[in-house]
């Protein structure tokens, strides 16, 4: 399940930019309640990917934009409350890991599903019942 950091030089703190994938990731297991489960935990990477400020926009103008991009199959964060869980945690890591005056305005996390098998590791299409079976076996 990739999560993507998009931010602009400067607005993530450095550690921020050491601390923001893993806390994140534990964000995603608590919001699917599914955390300290190893197997799911396994599926859950990411990359962080800092821009010169002058290519970050929003409306049209330059502007400090922290974008969180969580990728994941239909099963995952199947309710509207489990959404709106990480995306409260994702504003909220955000928030610890950027400079002082980064507004909340700032930052966009966005959830897309992958339709049942249209997700996979190494090279195998994995269907909702085989995420399903892997997570439980983890347990």
């Amino acid at each position: 399940m990739p999560i993507t950091v998009t931010a602009p030089r400067g607005v993530l703190t450095p550690a921020g930019e050491r601390e923001i994938l893993p806390q994140l990731t534990t964000a995603l297991a608590e919001a699917s309640g599914l955390a300290g489960n190893p197997g799911f935990t396994s599926m859950i990477g990411g990359t962080v990917h800092v821009l010169a400020p002058e290519h970050v926009y929003a409306g049209g103008v330059n502007r400090p934009v922290v974008m969180v991009e969580l990728k994941l199959p239909d099963i995952g964060l199947p309710t509207t409350e489990a959404r709106a869980a990480f995306i409260h945690a994702a504003t909220a890591i955000v928030e610890r890991l950027t400079v002082d005056g980064h507004d909340d305005n700032d930052t966009w996390v966005n959830i897309l599903n992958a339709r049942d098998g249209a997700w996979g590791i190494g090279g195998n299409a994995l269907t909702n019942d085989d995420l399903i079976a892997a997570i439980t076996a983890a347990v």
